[in-house]
């Protein structure tokens, strides 16, 4: 190894960001200063093509530590990836390419959406998980298509949250081989030095959950080198503590927390560059550097035109079958339940049966609960156990349950779903919004979704995280009212491009007789009692339909005409054009609706919510319904407060439908 050469790399790589934080005047340029020697020796042993960024053998590279992006775009300009130096001028800048935390699907070469700490770490978890589940799908003894590594850079801030420790231990359980952490262990957070918090052996953690170390100093060329070989061997994760300095050759402030978060200034920059021997000019990329670290184009364009020989090559046609049904999986063979002879059954069963006949025939489709599998009804029934089956098991890890899957999602040969109890949703919501942002098909299931939970009382009575769910961009939260909806809600979320989540009940929900109109499950709501000349509406979602319908039965014995609305999917209603709105909601009719949790979003078109104003209590399922007005009784009687008409009493004995 040349080091004067290495050392060159290095300092081009600390310039860059630096560089570009200053012009941006925002930013955090110790981080990429203090890896920028890693990130040399990474560039060597990193198999990737920055001409086919998704080709699907490539190793993953994962910035759990959003914030050191400058670090991250500087690579990928070097690599060749499709950015100039132009775009990293733009850095932090409205519109460009190169935004404040790497973004999947915004800038090219970037894996995932990272920022909010310790979730890339569980990314990286959920890539290995993939990787590994591909592998055991498609390789053979004498053929391995998939052989990739995963590596992720963290940091202090990385560690401390509590995902990376749900995240690790799984991984640890799983022996994930070929998983590469890096950690950045420079002991500066924002407020200064970590021992002011955080004083933990973070070797001895994880060497406790299946962990290989290796501890290395992280300014050391051949300290680095040597460890991406050793890890090539791994016969579990391996942890690569990295002994670093913040704001490596920032003169004077040189390991100062001050590094962080701030730019250096351009005396520092000058001085800094100056010291090297570095051209002064911002954004000075010299020439011998930019040929080094563009030999990653031709080496990874031989490198997958080596693979694709490789499976054309393969001994066993049916490896080449088996991954195209991976990356291309067919929802047409599914065979969906038909329930119209079900006379009653709980959501969260008839979603069990529907996600056992998904996983039947889609070799993609695989997932599993935290820890709740039997009371979730997200078995898999006779496919086995990951990594050689379907079934994961993610242990009580609600957060790098859901972090994990958006990976898998990304991964190109895996379509994740993971599942738990509604209230426990708050657990997870941080991975489920970087879903909705980044547009990511994982699957969440949701069971226990009311108070209808029943005897466990308020702490597990999930009351306002459907609206919560709702507020959040391109996410569409189900909640079938019956067997069939859920049908007809699964349908719609596998061609969605953006995360689905199902709220699904505990309790036992009658089938729904009339016939209906399924075609508009997909526009989120639709008619399922309409009448000429009404003068009520009744819009509902899940348990509170059948009531409603009941109640609106009742009414019409009173002589009151009223229309009632299934709304399995307000955030798609809410998509629709205003003349589909006004079809499903008769603006002319005095509307009430109805949901056991908060609804506060209702009031976008009702005129009155039957919800939620408590958390709930300990009791069985039908008390409480009673006790907080879901009844027949009382959503005929708002309708009549509505309408402020007499509420007059009817002697018919049943309005079931």
């Amino acid at each position: 190894m040349n080091k004067e050469f290495l050392k060159k790399q290095a300092n081009t790589i600390r310039f860059l960001a630096a560089d570009m934080v200053q012009k941006a005047n925002s930013g955090h340029p110790g981080a990429p200063m203090g890896l920028a020697d890693i990130a040399v020796i990474l560039s060597k042993h990193l198999k990737h093509n920055p001409k086919d960024p998704n080709w699907l053998n490539r190793d993953r590279l994962v910035f759990s530590g959003g914030h050191a992006s400058s670090l991250v775009y500087s690579l990928l300009y070097l690599w060749g990836y499709n950015l100039t130096i132009e775009d990293l001028k733009e850095f932090r800048q409205l519109d460009s390419k190169t935004p404040g935390h790497p973004e999947f699907g915004h800038t090219e070469g970037i894996e995932i959406t990272t920022g909010p700490l310790g979730q890339g770490v569980a990314n990286a978890v959920g890539f290995a998980m993939a990787k590994e589940y591909t592998a055991n799908v498609v390789n053979s003894e004498t053929c391995e298509f998939i052989d990739h590594k995963v590596y992720c850079f963290c940091g202090d801030g990385d560690l401390q949250e509590g995902i990376s420790y749900e995240a690790c231990s799984l991984a640890g359980r799983l022996k994930l081989k070929d998983l590469v952490l890096i950690y950045d262990s420079n002991n500066i957070t924002i407020e200064g030095d970590t021992s002011i918090a955080w004083d933990e052996d973070v070797a001895k953690r994880f060497e406790a959950q299946g962990w290989d170390i290796i501890n290395i100093n992280g300014h050391c060329f051949k300290e680095i080198d040597d460890a991406f070989n050793k890890v090539k061997d791994a016969i579990k994760p391996t942890i690569i503590i990295a002994n670093t300095i913040i704001g490596r050759g920032a003169m004077e402030l040189e390991g100062s927390h001050k590094t962080h978060g701030a730019p250096l200034g351009n005396t520092i920059i000058n001085e800094s560059k100056a010291k090297e021997g570095f051209d002064l000019e911002p954004f000075s990329v010299p020439q011998d550097v930019l040929d080094e670290f563009r030999n990653a184009i031709t080496e990874g364009d031989e490198a997958q035109r080596a693979w694709n020989h490789l499976q054309k090559q393969a001994p066993l046609p049916e490896q080449n079958e088996a991954l195209e049904l991976l990356q291309n999986p067919d929802f047409s063979k599914i065979e969906w339940p038909d329930f119209t002879d079900t006379k009653e059954m709980a959501t969260r069963d008839s979603n069990g049966i529907i996600l056992n006949q998904i996983a039947k025939v889609v070799p993609s489709f695989l997932g599993g609960s935290a820890d709740l599998a039997p009371s979730n009804k997200t078995e898999l029934k006779d496919l086995g156990d990951f990594p050689k089956g379907k079934n994961i098991h993610f242990g009580i890890r609600e957060h790098s349950m859901a972090s994990i899957t958006n990976a898998m999602a990304l991964y190109g040969t895996t379509i994740p779903f993971n599942a738990t109890f509604f209230v426990f949703s708050d657990y997870l919501k941080p991975a489920a919004r970087v879903a909705a942002l980044t547009g990511i098909k994982n699957y969440f299931i949701w069971t226990h979704d009311s108070i209808g939970v029943g005897e466990d009382g308020p702490t597990h009575e999930p009351i306002e995280q459907l609206s919560q769910f709702r507020a959040l961009p391109n996410f569409y939260v189900w909640r079938p009212a019956d067997a069939t909806e859920n049908v007809e809600a699964w349908k719609k979320a596998l061609e969605t491009n953006a995360p689905s989540a199902f709220v699904l009940s505990r309790q036992k929900l009658k089938t729904l007789k009339p016939k209906r109109d399924f075609g508009e499950v997909s526009k989120g709501a639709y008619i399922v009692k309409k009448r000429e000349d009404a003068t009520a509406t009744i819009m509902a979602s899940g348990s509170e339909l059948m009531p409603s319908l009941q109640a609106a039965c009742y009414l019409e014995k009173m002589g009151v005409k009223v229309n009632v609305v299934s709304i399995p999917c307000f955030d798609l209603f809410d998509e629709q054009d205003i003349e589909y709105k006004n079809a499903v909601i008769n603006r002319d009719t005095k509307v009430l609706a109805v949901e056991a949790a908060r609804g506060l979003e209702y009031y976008k078109y009702a005129d009155d919510v039957l919800g939620m104003d408590s958390f709930g209590a300990s009791a069985p399922a039908d008390l409480l319904f009673e006790k907080f007005g879901f009844t027949i009784s009382n959503i005929k009687d708002r309708v009549c407060k509505l309408l402020d008409i007499e509420n007059k009493p009817v002697t018919i004995n049943d309005c079931t439908l």
